[in-house]
């Protein structure tokens, strides 16, 4: 199989994977390896230098896109969809133990999450706060 092909593989299957996680970690990956692959195609390039033109295409659309995103992120009424987690319930779905993180499930997602005490399962949480990838919760009062 040619190089270009295999580059094209590459990329399609990076991209399926950023669709499912949603997060665009590889989605400049995969434009690498497609224009690792349009290198190929066009130039019959030896694969150090595909490789070297995808590092570099990685390189600059996240060097270029940081500031972008930032400055997306810092203008007025923007709000990111997991901030909007703070306040609601949830159910602890694997015990939380002092110290040690549980799985509680709030609407249709589960996620880690950590509390000052101990939370058994089954039980009602309220949503405190939230890190990149933790929450932090506290059980419901009266339950």
């Amino acid at each position: 199989m040619e190089w270009w092909g295999i580059w094209l593989i590459i990329a399609g299957v990076l991209l399926v994977i950023e669709m499912l996680t949603l997060t665009f970690y590889l989605l400049w990956v995969a434009l690498g390896a497609a224009a690792a692959a349009i290198v190929d195609l066009f130039f019959r390039a030896p694969i150090w230098v595909e490789l070297l033109v995808g590092c570099v295409v990685v390189l600059i659309l996240t060097i270029f896109t940081k500031p972008l995103t930032r400055r997306f992120r810092q203008s007025r009424g923007y709000q990111d969809a997991v901030d909007e987690l703070v306040g609601k319930q949830g159910i602890v779905l694997e015990s939380i133990a002092e110290g040690a993180p549980g799985i509680v499930k709030v609407g249709n997602e589960t996620w880690s999450a950590v509390a000052n005490r101990s939370i058994e399962k089954g039980k009602t949480v309220i949503v405190l706060s939230r890190g990149s990838a933790v929450l932090h919760v506290e059980e419901r009062e009266g339950e």
